[in-house]
């Protein structure tokens, strides 16, 4: 199905300048872009490549208000963003259609199941479980008993969902991530010099819009809850571990590990290879940057403030660290 651009401007945020009876039903690159595609352009010295490309129409920031042209133009303070806007209004009516549960998924009679949800084939769902509407479960998904489902999530292939997770709506889980297996915890016997473990019977709550990459592994609460707040995403192969509390629109990057009980707080953004010890904190706002480390029990403070290195620390004070340390090795030489 297409749209026109006049409803594609509204939903996205944009001006519309030029024909908005004008219809696509399809997004892409500059470089790949046809008739039928909706574009986008964020520097100003790429318009014209984007103007001269075969797109239906481009997405563009305000330098591109006053140009003159014949195609039409989507203007918005954020172009990027407007995209991201326009990409969901073209490819929501994609994701429609799709068949209800696959005759080889298992699904007990006391699963309750939403208007509309989808479940792939072999697909094994546990008893008591609740599907909202909308929600796709993929291929070779494993639900555990008496989870809780929001309504329009999409489970990948091969997500394995344990028991005592409960999740929002609009939630994104990629293939092969686990939510909720047993946390790392344990007491060690100085008799014996064995590890016993730690009871691991509490919940992972995820909220609304939260975003889960492939292969990503989030742990239940030990005797209290994991919580993941809304609108927190989640980069590929990152561990948290149990009692992890992660406030809202937090980013964190892929292979990322987060030990037991430390908390990150709202609009924080995680770099990719960041460790994080146990029982730390990072307040609202920090920017931790790539393979950065936060020790155990440490408060990492600053709103807006980029942190590097291991121990992380602010990016001023580790850049002239550094120098000194080269100055140093220059003497020697």
């Amino acid at each position: 199905m297409k749209h026109r651009l006049a409803e594609i401007a509204k939903v996205a945020g944009a001006r519309l300048v030029g024909d908005g009876t004008r219809e696509v039903g399809g997004i892409a690159s500059l470089e790949s872009a046809t008739a039928d595609d909706v574009t986008f352009v964020e520097d100003e010295r790429r318009l014209e490549q984007a103007l001269q490309s075969a797109a239906g129409a481009i997405i563009a920031g305000e330098f591109a208000a006053h140009t003159k042209t014949a195609k039409p133009l989507l203007v918005a303070k954020q172009p990027r963003l407007a995209f991201i806007r326009a990409a969901r209004l073209i490819r929501a009516v994609r994701g429609q259609g799709y068949p209800g549960v696959h005759s080889t998924a298992v699904v007990p009679s006391s699963v309750k199941l939403g208007k509309r949800v989808s479940i792939g084939p072999h697909a094994v769902v546990g008893d008591g479980v609740q599907v909202g509407a909308g929600t796709r479960i993929g291929p070779g998904a494993s639900i555990g008993a008496g989870v809780k489902i929001g309504a329009d999530c999409y489970l990948d292939a091969n997500v394995t969902v344990y028991a005592g997770t409960e999740m929002g709506d609009r939630v994104t889980v990629l293939a092969g991530a686990v939510l909720g297996s047993d946390g790392f915890g344990y007491a060690r016997d100085p008799e014996s010099g064995r590890y016993e473990k730690f009871p691991q019977v509490g919940k992972l709550l995820i909220g609304d819009d939260v975003e889960i990459g492939a292969n990503s592994t989030l742990d239940r609460g030990a005797l209290d809850s994991t919580v993941i707040e809304r609108g927190v995403k989640i980069d590929n192969l990152v561990h948290v571990g149990h009692n992890v509390r992660i406030g809202e629109n937090v980013v964190i990057a892929a292979q990322t590990g987060i030990s037991g009980s430390s908390v990150i707080e709202k609009d924080a953004v995680v770099g990719g290879q960041v460790g994080i010890g146990d029982h730390a904190r990072v307040e609202e706002g920090v920017i931790l940057g790539s393979g950065s480390g936060v020790l155990s029990k440490k408060i990492v403070r600053g709103k807006g403030v980029v942190f590097w290195g291991r121990p992380a620390r602010p990016l001023q004070e580790y850049l002239k660290q550094l120098a000194v340390l080269a100055r140093l090795g220059k003497k020697e030489k």
